[in-house]
């Protein structure tokens, strides 16, 4: 599907940009661009693959810019196949003090970049989205669901064989930027008390390349406007903590200091609402939720709903499988970020 293809990756930088490379550089993919307004990481992403890539680090074409800028958009699109939106403010504490930041991103940025994809005849769009755009209760979530409601909105003004349009939604990625997972290993290594908001709190948890397959599937599967779900396992906070203490501090003398709950989080997250799980469509891994393709002829609204629903009533962290701290260990051991950071710290 991608071969002699363009892909344009935006906030391309990132945990996710850089897996998408791992992934796809030595593939005969045509050209995979990367949008950013981060020169500095620019750079740095430049010089670490053309080191560990040297021929296919040629595929790589940077370009600087900013999603809330519409013009800076349309200089990367001329001559894209293919969009992996991944660019987003989505730290909850900086979104929380500063929510019109968010807006201004995760938002207009969105529609920015859909804008530019239409006018460019743009084949495919992928969003990034997340969990706590599910019922949201803080300003990231909130600005991500928004976010959500423009992918859709959009997804009705062109047709599907000219731009398909469609979301992904997860949860946590382990060892992503800003995650808490690397957060554990510095408070160990400096040996310092592991600062756990609340013990009972769950979070789902999956792996970059777990959140790449997720892109991949809707990339092949999605309809236009639809929001992709992956049925990821979850465990609690308290759990994590225990599983990196095992894997970092074998004589378990770390200290799990609980904090309390910060600004804007919940007690668990969720996949998948209520209400959406009245037309969700089970994919056996993954759920997809199709648009509402009505218009705005409001009888429709009134004089016609949907007799049959699914009898999953919400997909959420709580409900879906707690992983132990022994499968929560084995989950790290499969990423190489914490096997090179054992490496290093057994040194």
């Amino acid at each position: 599907m991608f071969k002699n293809k363009t892909l344009l990756i935006t906030g391309g930088t990132g945990s996710f940009g850089n897996a998408v490379l791992d992934r796809f550089l030595t593939t005969d993919i045509g050209e995979i661009r990367i949008f950013s307004r981060d020169e500095k990481k620019q750079d740095d992403m430049r010089h670490e693959y053309q080191a560990r890539f040297p021929k296919e680090s040629e595929k790589i074409k940077f370009y600087i810019g900013d999603v809330r800028d519409l013009a800076s958009v349309k200089n990367a699109m001329h001559g894209v196949d293919y969009i992996f939106h991944a660019a987003a403010l989505k730290q909850v504490p900086s979104c929380e003090f500063f929510p019109m930041e968010a807006v201004r991103t995760n938002v207009i940025g969105t529609d920015n970049v859909l804008t530019a994809a239409i006018d460019a005849g743009v084949k495919k769009v992928i969003c990034l989205s997340t969990d706590k755009a599910a019922y949201p209760v803080n300003a990231m979530g909130t600005s991500k669901a928004m976010m959500e409601k423009v992918v859709v909105a959009k997804s009705r003004t062109v047709s599907p064989d000219k731009t398909m349009i469609c979301c992904t939604r997860y949860g946590n990625v382990m060892c992503s930027r800003g995650s808490v997972i690397p957060l554990f290993i510095e408070q160990i290594k400096a040996g310092k008390p592991l600062t756990v908001t609340e013990p009972k709190m769950t979070r789902f948890i999956m792996s970059l390349e777990e959140a790449v397959e997720l892109v991949l599937f809707a990339f092949a599967n999605a309809e236009s406007g639809d929001i992709m779900v992956q049925k990821a396992p979850a465990c609690t906070i308290e759990v994590l903590a225990q599983a990196v203490r095992e894997l970092f501090d074998k004589e378990n003398k770390s200290e799990i200091k609980v904090i309390g709950i910060r600004h804007g989080e919940k007690m668990y997250e969720t996949l998948l609402t209520n209400e959406e799980c009245a037309g969700a469509i089970d994919m056996g891994d993954f759920f997809r939720v199709p648009a509402d393709k009505r218009d705005l002829n409001y009888d429709k609204y009134v004089v016609k709903g949907d007799t049959e629903r699914q009898e999953l009533s919400e997909f959420n962290s709580d409900n879906t499988e707690l992983l132990t701290v022994e499968e929560v260990k084995e989950k790290l051991l499969s990423l190489s970020y914490i096997r090179q950071e054992l490496e290093e710290w057994g040194k």
